[in-house]
């Protein structure tokens, strides 16, 4: 970042992880067949004394190049679920998995150690992998999520569409859902060939039973594309911008969350 003495940031997380000054917000998901809150994804950001708020990826960024990517994930899943423990059991946590996590031989039982301390049942959580994390190891990566599975969670590829849309991973991994890019519906309904490709993926989503995910849906027409064409949920800024876990809550309560507006 412009202004900012090299390695000062990385040396700032440690102690601001101890600080709690990583907050961790939530991402609205909405049942496309009842416009129901569905559940959340995880995000996290930094509050930085100096800087302000930094976001995840830069967060991440930073936590890789400290070697604390592991105690920062830690950190923001014990927050979530600590967050989300009020939540009525409908509701369904995604929390995303980092290469660094997916990597280690431990991190399937040292996860479910973790979840298991909490009040939210294993069947609640998704745990979403981008395709760059394939990239490094399919093989290692599929035994893991294969583990994951069996302890009763819930898998899911992230971002499909932002990089190689690579059909292999949908046919060797073990997963349950498949999340569009927000990239997936840029131009759609008014471009047909757009809308060819959205209608494409999804009919591959189904016919392999998986749950299919629409990310950074910004517009009514986008909404109602989606839900046409068989999106099972949805999510992003048309209903909805990341929010604290008790808006989520009432947002859940409203008439509003409930589908119907």
């Amino acid at each position: 970042m412009p202004g900012v003495r090299p390695g000062a940031l990385e040396a700032d997380l440690l102690s601001a992880l101890d600080r709690r000054e990583i907050e961790v917000l939530f991402q609205p998901q909405f049942a496309s067949s009842t416009g129901a809150v569905a559940g959340a994804e995880v995000l996290a950001r930094w509050r930085h004394p100096t800087l302000g708020e930094i976001g995840a990826r830069d967060l991440f960024a930073i936590a890789e190049r400290a070697a604390l990517v592991a105690p920062l994930s830690r950190h923001v899943v014990a927050r979530a679920l600590e967050d989300a423990a009020i939540w009525p059991a409908e509701l369904t946590l995604s929390l995303n998995i980092t290469p660094e996590e997916l990597g280690d031989p431990r991190f399937a039982a040292d996860f479910a150690a973790l979840i298991g301390r909490s009040e939210i049942a294993p069947g609640r959580l998704m745990l979403e992998i981008t395709e760059d994390l394939l990239l490094r190891n399919l093989k290692q990566a599929g035994e893991a999520l294969a583990a994951l599975r069996k302890l009763g969670f819930r898998t899911a590829l992230d971002d499909f569409g932002a990089g190689f849309c690579n059909f292999r991973y949908l046919r060797e991994l073990p997963l349950d859902a498949l999340k569009l890019d927000k990239t997936m519906l840029e131009g759609v309904p008014r471009d047909a060939i757009a809308l060819a490709v959205l209608r494409a993926i999804v009919q591959l989503g189904k016919a392999l039973e998986l749950d299919v995910y629409a990310e950074g849906v910004e517009s009514e027409i986008q909404r109602a594309a989606v839900v046409s064409e068989g999106c099972d949920y949805w999510q992003g800024f048309l209903r909805a911008q990341p929010m604290k876990s008790d808006a989520v809550l009432e947002l859940a309560r409203t008439a509003r969350g409930r589908g119907h507006g």
